[in-house]
C-alpha cells in the first residue's frame, strides 16, 4: 500500500512540475497553434508541388527551382523587412502577409482549375510567397519573444520544434492521401482551409503586447545598419550564424537531391518519399519531447555542435549506401533525432543575447546571412544531380567501385551526391567546433548575460 502511494505521489509530482513549467506560455501557445495549422497547409501544398513538378519534367533542378524561388526574395529582402518589422505592429504585419500568401495559393488553384497552370506560374507564386515570408518571419519571431517569459525561451524553442515535427510528419502523409483522392486541387483547398482557421484565430483571439517607445528614431538605412553592426560586435553570434549557413548549404543540396533519388531508384516511390519525410518528422517529435522535458544543458554551444555532428554523420551516409526504404527511413530518423536539441539551444542563445527591441532587424540580418546558402544549395544540388552525377554514374561499368557501393540506374547520381554531402557535413562541423568566438558565448552566459 505504501509503495502504491509513493508511485501515485511521484506521478502527481511529475505532472505538477510539468504544469508549472508551462507557466506564462498560454498566449504563446495560442499563437503557435494557429501558425502551426497554417504552416501545415503550406507544407502540404509544397510537397504536392514538388511531386507534380518532378512528374512534369523528370528533373531534380526544375523541382529545386521551386524552393530557390521561395528563398531568393526572402534572403534578398530580409534586411529591409526586419527593419520595417521592428517599426510595424507585429499582429497586423502577420495578418497582412498571411492573407497575401493565401491569395497566391488561390491564384494557383484558379490556374489549375482552368487548365493553364504551368511551372513558371509556380516559380512566380513561390517568389511572391517568399516575399511575404520575409516580412512575416521576423514579426512572428518577435511576437513569440513578447508573448513568452524570458525564462521559458528554451521551452518556446522546444514547442516550435515540436510544431515543425508535426508538420514534417503530417504534411507528406496528408498530401499523398489528398493527391490520391482528389489531386492537386484538393491539396490546395485544404491549404486555404488551414489558412482561414489560423487567420481568424490571430484576428479574433490573440493580442500581442507592444514594445515601449524608444527615444531613438532611425531611418530605414540606419535600422538596417544597426542590425548588422550588432552582429559584427558580437562575433560569437555571428560565427554561430555562419556555421548554420554552411550547414544549410549541405541541407539544401540534400533537399534538392532527395526527390530525385526516392522517386527514381528501384526501391523508391512517391509513398517512400512521403515515408522518409514522415520518419524525419517522427524523430523530430521524439527529440522535441526530450528537449521539452529535459533541464537546460550545461553548455548550449556543445549541445548545438554535437547535435549537428551526429546528424551530419548519419543520415547522408545511410541515404547514399541504402538500396531500399527501410535503410532510408533509419537514416532520416537518426539524422533528425538530435535537430530539436540543436534548434532549442540555438534559439535560446539568440533570444537571450539579442535585445527584444532589436530582434526584428538583427534576426533579419541573421536570416540574410544564414539562409542565403539555401537557394544556392538547391541550385547546386539540382545541377549536380542532373548535369554531373547522373551522367557520370550512367557512364560507369557495372564492376566499377562506385556502382558496387551505391548501385546503378537512375537515382544513383543522387546517391553519389549524398555520399559527398556526408563528408562535407562532417568537415563543416569539425571546423566550426574549434571556433573560439562561438565558445566565448559560454563565458558570457556564466557572466550573467544569459539568464536562462
Amino acid at each position: 500500500m505504501k509503495r502504491q502511494y509513493s508511485i501515485r505521489s511521484a506521478v502527481f509530482s511529475f505532472f505538477s512540475r510539468q504544469r508549472r513549467s508551462l507557466a506564462g506560455l498560454g498566449p504563446f501557445l495560442a499563437l503557435e497553434s494557429g501558425q502551426c495549422l497554417s504552416a501545415l497547409g503550406t507544407a502540404m501544398t509544397s510537397f504536392a508541388l514538388v511531386i507534380w513538378s518532378y512528374q512534369q519534367q523528370g528533373s531534380a533542378l526544375s523541382s529545386a527551382l521551386l524552393s530557390v524561388c521561395s528563398y531568393a526574395p526572402y534572403v534578398l529582402l530580409s534586411l529591409f523587412a526586419g527593419a520595417l518589422s521592428d517599426r510595424w505592429d507585429k499582429r497586423r504585419t502577420m495578418l497582412v502577409c498571411d492573407a497575401l500568401a493565401a491569395l497566391g495559393t488561390l491564384t494557383a488553384l484558379f490556374l489549375l482549375q482552368s487548365g493553364k497552370l504551368a511551372l513558371w506560374h509556380l516559380y512566380a507564386l513561390n517568389a511572391f510567397g517568399g516575399l511575404m515570408n520575409a516580412f512575416q518571419s521576423p514579426a512572428s519571431t518577435a511576437a513569440a519573444s513578447l508573448l513568452a517569459p524570458r525564462e521559458q525561451y528554451q521551452r518556446v524553442a522546444a514547442v516550435q520544434s515540436f510544431s515543425n515535427s508535426l508538420i514534417a510528419i503530417l504534411s507528406p502523409a496528408l498530401a499523398t492521401a489528398l493527391l490520391a483522392f482528389g489531386g492537386l486541387r484538393l491539396v490546395m483547398l485544404a491549404d486555404l482551409s488551414t489558412f482561414a482557421a489560423a487567420f481568424l484565430s490571430l484576428l479574433l483571439f490573440i493580442r500581442i503586447p507592444k514594445l515601449p517607445e524608444s527615444g531613438e528614431k532611425q531611418d530605414l538605412r540606419g535600422s538596417i545598419q544597426s542590425g548588422l553592426r550588432w552582429l559584427w560586435r558580437h562575433r560569437g553570434i555571428l560565427d554561430l550564424i555562419l556555421f548554420l549557413s554552411a550547414i544549410n548549404l549541405t541541407a539544401s543540396m540534400y533537399n534538392a537531391a532527395l526527390p530525385a533519388m526516392a522517386l527514381s531508384r528501384p526501391g523508391g516511390s512517391q509513398t517512400v518519399l512521403g515515408l522518409i519525410n514522415t520518419c524525419a518528422g517522427l524523430a523530430n517529435v521524439a527529440g522535441s519531447v526530450l528537449v521539452f522535458l529535459a533541464p537546460q544543458p550545461k553548455s548550449r554551444v556543445r549541445a548545438v555542435c554535437n547535435a549537428l555532428l551526429f546528424s551530419m554523420g548519419t543520415e547522408n551516409l545511410l541515404l547514399a549506401l541504402g538500396r531500399c526504404g527501410p535503410v532510408w527511413y533509419l537514416g532520416a530518423t537518426l539524422g533528425w533525432l538530435a535537430i530539436p536539441a540543436m534548434n532549442a539551444n540555438l534559439s535560446a542563445l539568440l533570444r537571450s543575447h539579442i535585445p527584444v527591441e532589436m530582434q526584428g532587424r538583427v534576426y533579419s540580418a541573421r536570416n540574410a546571412l544564414q539562409y542565403f546558402t539555401i537557394p544556392l544549395g538547391y541550385l547546386l544540388g539540382g545541377f549536380l544531380v542532373d548535369g554531373v552525377f547522373e551522367p557520370l554514374t550512367a557512364s560507369l561499368r557495372p564492376n566499377n567501385l562506385l556502382i558496387r557501393l551505391l548501385g546503378g540506374g537512375k537515382g544513383s547520381g543522387a546517391a553519389l551526391l549524398f555520399l559527398l554531402l556526408w563528408l562535407l557535413g562532417l568537415l563543416t562541423c569539425l571546423l566550426f567546433r574549434k571556433d573560439r568566438h562561438i565558445w566565448a558565448l559560454e563565458s558570457e552566459r556564466r557572466d550573467g548575460r544569459d539568464s536562462i
